[in-house]
């Protein structure tokens, strides 16, 4: 059959299929699951991508930039961020106005904590670009358009395959018909003839229907197996993403966490009175020289890894215990940990306390 009446025939078919004038061959349930369980993954993978670019770069005209640039596979210029511009306005107006003036004493040193923020931020977009955006992208543009790819070549046999159903289905109607063609009363021998030559050919119809069933019938389940086999793949894929996920919320706390010990110290510097401030090397409280008490120190049970933000912090391990007491002045969300000979803050919220 040539390809014209071959994309004839399927567009036909297709038609059909859609007005249910036409029988359709059903893939099985566990099938459907997996196609249905995939595109959910590619349609939520998708919107969890570009909401996930918009959040780290909230610009539009930057976003485009850095896509044209990734597909000339160019370097996008360094760019700096908002906080380091921010910064360094700052500082460049504190010391224009006077670093020796109130204002410009402060402007400078609100500036040097905006560029800290800003350094933060950068290191938060570059990690996340790579931990989680670039996976995500790879799987749209590399494993989805082949999952894409043999789903099309899969419908397109499994149309041929229903095609040649209706061939065989056909030929056998019209064989069936021909071979009852025949009047035995009537008597001219040519009817005889004529009915004994349809017959045979359409038997002849058959036959060749039905190799062409087989041959399509075959090259259908090879092609239902390569892709059932790239669709149960999906199952790694969320594997993969579970990861990257992980990497990118470590990602956001570490560079919360940043920003909010750099805040901390800024307001300690402008506002040395200000109620609640968190204790640091700077204040009074020496954790060199804090001393556990005779009672109430406590079990804790870490729930989290936690990583030292300055040397007055104690490194935790997930699942290790620790003893931990608080002192006079501290703030309601530290205690302080002792591991052996090691001693430093630790953050409330990162232990299990136990009785």
């Amino acid at each position: 059959m040539s390809s014209f009446w071959r994309l004839h025939e399927f567009g036909v078919r297709f038609t059909e299929e859609k007005l249910g004038q036409a029988e359709k061959t059903e893939l099985d349930a566990h099938f459907e699951n997996l196609m249905s369980r995939a595109d959910c993954t590619k349609l939520w993978t998708e919107k969890i991508f570009r909401q996930t670019e918009v959040l780290l770069q909230p610009n539009p005209s930057a976003r485009i930039e850095e896509f044209l640039y990734e597909k000339l596979d160019m370097k996008a210029p360094s760019r700096a961020t908002n906080g380091e511009l921010l910064g360094q306005y700052m500082q460049d107006a504190g010391k224009e106005l006077g670093a020796g003036t109130p204002y410009g004493n402060t402007l400078m040193i609100v500036g040097e904590c905006e560029s800290r923020l800003g350094a933060a931020e950068r290191e938060f977009l570059q990690t996340s670009a790579i931990s989680f955006l670039a996976p995500l992208r790879n799987f749209l543009e590399g494993d989805w358009r082949t999952i894409s790819k043999e789903r099309r070549l899969l419908e397109n046999l499994r149309l041929d395959l229903d095609a040649c159903k209706a061939r065989v289905k056909k030929a056998k109607a019209a064989e069936a018909k021909a071979a009852a063609a025949p009047d035995f009363q009537d008597t001219r021998p040519r009817n005889y003839v004529l009915s004994a030559s349809a017959s045979a050919l359409w038997t002849e119809e058959v036959e060749k229907a039905e190799h062409e069933l087989r041959v399509a019938q075959t090259e259908f389940d090879r092609q239902a197996e390569v892709t059932r086999l790239l669709l149960e793949g999906i199952s790694s894929t969320h594997v993969n993403h579970l990861r990257c996920l992980h990497e990118f919320v470590e990602a956001q706390a570490a560079f919360y966490k940043h920003c909010h010990h750099h805040m901390q110290e800024l307001q300690k510097e402008l506002c040395p009175d200000l109620p609640g401030s968190v204790p640091t090397e700077a204040d009074t409280l020496k954790i060199e020289e804090v001393q556990a008490p005779a009672t109430g120190t406590r079990k804790a049970k870490v729930l989290y890894d936690y990583d030292a933000a300055d040397s007055s912090e104690l490194s935790l391990l997930a699942d290790e215990l620790i003893t931990v007491y608080t002192v006079p002045g501290m703030d309601s969300d530290w205690l302080i940990g002792e591991r052996g000979n090691q001693k430093g803050k630790v953050p409330v919220t990162y232990l299990e306390l136990l009785s």
